[in-house]
């Protein structure tokens, strides 16, 4: 089988034949968002509007949400493209610290098939910025399990973060 035949379960299997096969990568993304430090970080807190912006790819199977420290989320979500084995996708996080109006730490995981395929530990700050805030989110990750030879997964996960938090923005402006 070449490289570009291989199955999710053959790159998988592939990634995962040393336990130290861990790489890790930091991001920081800053966003200025239209709201007040206080309404920004309600769109944290407030279940209704987080999942507004806060999803999983896919169709929603379930999605359990407790904001306070010691508590977490659990999102579970099939996603599913033509040609391709639906994937079965699994969030836990478990909130660390949180700071009303100026700070969320939280660490998560996230599973595709019953695979662990990364771990983080995210740092949300919410500063004033003008009339609005200045949101930093910083992500340090461990890629426990890789997706091929590993390179597009940091790009991902990026990515999708900065997409969330265009979701975020976007609910925010909704609820003015």
């Amino acid at each position: 089988m070449t490289a570009h035949s291989e199955t999710r379960d053959d790159a998988v299997t592939r990634s995962t034949t040393s336990a130290l096969d861990v790489r890790h990568d930091v991001f920081t993304i800053e966003r200025h968002v239209d709201a007040a430090p206080e309404e920004v970080f309600a769109a944290f807190a407030d279940d209704a509007t987080r999942r507004r912006w806060f999803r999983l790819p896919g169709a929603r199977a379930s999605d359990r949400h407790e904001f306070r420290v010691g508590g977490g989320a659990d999102a579970t979500s099939t996603f599913v493209l033509p040609g391709i084995a639906p994937e079965r996708l699994a969030y836990r996080s478990h909130y660390l610290d949180i700071v009303p109006d100026r700070r969320i730490v939280f660490s998560y995981t996230s599973t595709v098939d019953d695979v662990p395929r990364w771990a983080s530990l995210a740092t949300v700050l919410f500063a004033a910025d003008g009339a609005g805030c200045l949101l930093t989110w910083t992500e340090q990750v461990a890629f426990l399990t890789r997706t091929g030879d590993g390179g597009d997964d940091f790009p991902h996960l990026r990515g999708a973060t900065a997409l969330r938090l265009n979701g975020l923005a976007a609910a925010l402006r909704a609820d003015r």
